[in-house]
């Protein structure tokens, strides 16, 4: 059965803040690079910390988490939602296709980039299970030029890392399971790598000593937040008020956990309280 949303309230069209959504803390990555380049936006960013991981769930219920995650932030009068979640890009974009205002992932910005950053035409795909079993950027690579080789990897340890905080440089653990991971795309001798959930580049320090300085990161958030300016400007939706923009954050488990990470990853200090929201109540729809 297809999901109906009620109409998009048309509020004030260039002061609504950009909505953002993610499984957990890697969307902050895509928030720290909005911070950055659009600084007088307001974000209102959703992190299910009570849900995560999402890549290791079925299309089904990835569809519906996604759906309840955007009707949560329409319901916040967004004017345009960022899927901050490979998983959620590849495995549901008819969820961002449905939606009664702009959406965009984090795939085809991701993939654009890599297919023009490469030399060699060897790219390395790294995400959860769902993003690397989709293939979804294997086809927008594809597209952007038939003969690229593609390599694909699925890193499902890296997202349970994050959310514990186990991303130093030295730590041990995350070091031995980036090498085990990275050694066959290694083998392929790629020259250029996309993060494909943005969990990862919370990883940089350890991909890029692995991988050597010889082979390019992709951050798929920087791309989406790239993109997202773009399609703003486009349309005449920036917020031009000369203020620093304000970003609330709701999260579904464990507030006090997520505003003492948050607070490191976004490079600032945390606008206000951390506040619960209650996701499952929302409707996710049956359709996959």
């Amino acid at each position: 059965m297809e999901t109906v949303y009620e109409d998009y309230p048309a509020g004030g069209m260039d002061n609504r803040p950009i909505g953002v959504f993610d499984s957990g803390l890697g969307g902050l990555t895509v928030v720290r690079q909005l911070l950055r380049q659009l600084p007088c936006e307001d974000i209102c960013y959703f992190g299910d910390t009570g849900r995560v991981p999402y890549g290791s769930r079925s299309k089904e219920i990835i569809a519906k988490y996604a759906r309840q995650d955007c009707r949560f932030l329409m319901g916040m009068d967004v004017k345009m939602i960022i899927a901050a979640c490979g998983t959620v890009s590849s495995t549901a974009p008819h969820v961002l296709a449905e939606l009664p205002l702009p959406a965009i992932g984090v795939v085809e910005s991701a993939a654009d980039a890599a297919a023009r950053a490469t030399r060699n035409g060897r790219i390395g795909v790294i995400g959860t299970a769902a993003t690397i079993r989709s293939n979804a950027f294997r086809r927008r690579l594809e597209l952007d030029d038939p003969a690229l080789r593609v390599f694909q990897r699925a890193c499902p340890l890296f997202v349970p890392l994050v959310e514990n905080g186990w991303i130093d440089r030295d730590d041990p653990v995350t070091r031995l399971a980036a090498r085990r991971y990275l050694e066959p795309l290694e083998e392929q001798q790629i020259d250029t790598l996309i993060l494909g959930c943005t969990h990862f580049p919370l990883l940089t320090d350890i991909l890029s000593d692995i991988m050597g300085e010889g082979v390019t990161l992709i951050d798929a958030g920087r791309e989406a937040a790239v993109a997202c300016a773009g399609r703003l400007e486009e349309s005449g939706a920036l917020n031009r008020t000369k203020r620093r923009g304000f970003c609330r954050v709701y999260v579904s488990d464990r507030p006090e956990d997520f505003s003492r990470m948050a607070a490191m990853f976004l490079g600032r200090e945390m606008d206000g309280e951390v506040e619960t929201v209650q996701i499952e109540t929302l409707d996710g729809g049956n359709e996959s």
